[in-house]
This record gives structure tokens, sequence and C-alpha cells, in this order.
């Protein structure tokens, strides 16, 4: 039996007892958001390892919020990767995706949850979108192909966050980071995002004395970059919004309830691996193979809204790279014992 949902208007602000579910704790953003509503002195999370909870399972999910009934829901599980993962494994990018998303927000409104925050992705905009892309971008011109299987699925989530707030009242919010990077990152060469991957490539030729580095690309497209941490304050920062400018968010018969988080500033893969190479303090050179794809020209997300709430982020991009060099050697070190 769903709850009320005149309940789901909730006073603004959650208490530090209250009942947060963040599926995806273990990943990137997850982990990160775990490490904010601790330190924010929250007592009351529920997580589950993929291996106690297959949100991909429609009876195990609806079993779970059956009996742990939570009262705030922060949605980070997803398949996830760069271009060579989303070429690989398009059918997995898809399914794995749509059926998360499907099982978490509707068992979320069955069982009443106050507020829910999902987390998609910029590549959700058109590849030829005006910069910086705008919320109302949403669905004005053809996908990236490269990660369109994945887009389409983060899509179809924002769709329904939009169509279970317009005909029961829920309040979920879709949130759509640029390119994040941080604790807990990806860096298998196979399947992970550009910066982890920058990192690991230029450690491993500076390890091995290598003369020069081979990257994907021309290094013209641009990319902007958040840093983990920053995404976390930002989505707590959300879920703590007075009801006034939640439910304006939440509650659009026009708009779909999403709202871009970045970092205001973009730069080239290119510019990106000299930094990076500086951080790491390799001094080969970069070669870059043009036979490869780029992928979207540019990704700049405007933040104009969240920023007019009232956050904005704290962690410049170099400072970001140095904290992430830093936790990858510390995994290194694990990993070797």
């Amino acid at each position: 039996m769903r709850n009320n949902p005149e309940k789901l208007w909730g006073a603004g602000g959650m208490p530090k007892d209250a009942r947060i579910y963040v599926p995806g704790h273990g990943g990137l953003a997850g982990s990160a958001i775990m490490r904010r509503l601790q330190a924010e002195g929250y007592t009351n999370i529920v997580v589950r390892r993929h291996d106690e909870l297959d949100l991909t399972r429609s009876a195990e999910t609806e079993a779970f919020f059956e009996k742990e009934r939570p009262e705030y829901v922060i949605v980070c599980a997803a398949k996830v990767g760069g271009i060579l993962a989303n070429a690989a494994y398009p059918a997995e990018f898809i399914y794995e995706n749509l059926t998360i998303s499907a099982n978490v927000i509707h068992n979320a409104w069955r069982v009443g949850v106050k507020r829910l925050i999902y987390l998609g992705s910029s590549c959700i905009y058109p590849r030829e979108c005006p910069q910086p892309m705008k919320e109302e971008h949403l669905l004005s011109g053809p996908l990236e192909p490269t990660n369109r299987p994945y887009a389409l699925a983060k899509i179809a989530g924002i769709e329904m966050c939009w169509s279970y707030n317009r005909q029961y009242g829920a309040q979920f919010l879709a949130v759509m980071p640029t390119n994040m990077f941080g604790p807990g990152d990806n860096y298998d060469l196979r399947t992970s995002h550009v910066l982890p991957a920058l990192i690991r490539k230029m450690h491993e030729a500076k390890a091995g004395s290598k003369p020069a580095v081979a990257l994907w690309g021309t290094g013209r497209a641009r990319r902007e970059f958040l840093y983990s941490d920053d995404l976390a304050s930002a989505v707590v920062f959300l879920l703590n919004l007075s009801d006034e400018p939640y439910r304006e968010l939440a509650s659009s018969e026009t708009r779909p309830p999403l709202i871009n988080i970045g970092f205001g500033k973009d730069m080239t893969i290119r510019e990106l691996a000299e930094m990076v190479r500086e951080v790491v303090g390799y001094q080969g050179a970069i070669e870059w193979d043009a036979s490869k794809p780029d992928g979207m020209p540019q990704k700049l997300m405007d933040s104009r809204l969240i920023n007019s709430l009232g956050w904005a982020p704290r962690i410049s991009l170099r400072e970001g790279i140095r904290k992430a060099y830093g936790h990858f050697l510390e995994e290194m070190r694990t990993a070797q014992g």
C-alpha cells in the first residue's frame, strides 16, 4: 500500500535520522554522497551491495522497498563507462539502466518516498547542442551515437520522474552532473572515462619510462569536469531545499524536473592531458590517434539554475586531479599489498 500522497510534501530539509537509501553507494558518485551524508551527521542510511540486491530484478526491488520503506532515495546505481565501453556493450548499457530506473523510481513512488534524486549524465543532451547546454535543450536534436543507448535510458528515467510527479504528486528530481572524477573512480582502460584513463596512462608511462603516450582522437573535443565531492554537496543541498523552491523544480507541467550540475568551465582534451601529465610528473610526449572518435565536440553544462538557488562548486580541476591521483596511488599500493 502506497503512503498518502500528501505526505510527499515535506517541510524542507532532511532530519538527521531520516531513512535515506543510496542505490549504487559504492560507485564514484555514490561513495562521495555517502561521505557527505555521514559528514553532515545523517545516521540512518540504507545500502545494499549488488550481490545482496539486484535492482534489475523487479521482484527483489519491490520486496526491498516494501521492507525498508526509505523516506529519501538518491539513485546512483547505473552501468557506466566511456566511449570504448559504450561501443562494446550497448545492449547492457540500455537494458541495465532502463530496468534499474524503472524498478527504483516505481517502487519509490509505491512506498511514498518523500524526495528522490535521480542521477543522469550530460550525454542526455544532443550531439550538436548549443553551448552551454541548458535544461531546455533536452530532446532538441539527435544524440551522440557513441553513447546513445545509455543516454536514451537516462532520458527515460527523467521522463519517469516527471510522469510520477505530474500524475501522483511525487517529488522526484533528475540531476544531470557533468563529467565526474574522484575517489573510487574506475581506472580500467577498457571501461573508464577520459580523466581516470589519462591518470592511469600517464602514471604507467612514467613508471615504465615510456617515451610517449598514445591517446584517442584529435584532442580538440571540449569537456567539463566536476570533482565527485562537489557533486555530493549539490545533491545534499537539493534534498535540503525548503518546500517552495523544491516544489517549483519538481512540479512543473511544462518542463521536466531536470537540473544541471557542472563546474562552469571546460577545456580541450589536449589541455586536460597536459594538466594530468604535469600533475603526474610524466616527461614524455603525447601522441594523438585521429582515427579514433572524439565523441561530442563539446559538453559544457549551463548550471545557472542550481547556482541561482545558492550552490556553487568549490574544488578546482587541478586540485581535483591532484586529489584523484593521490587516491589512485593509494589504490595501487593497496592492490600491491
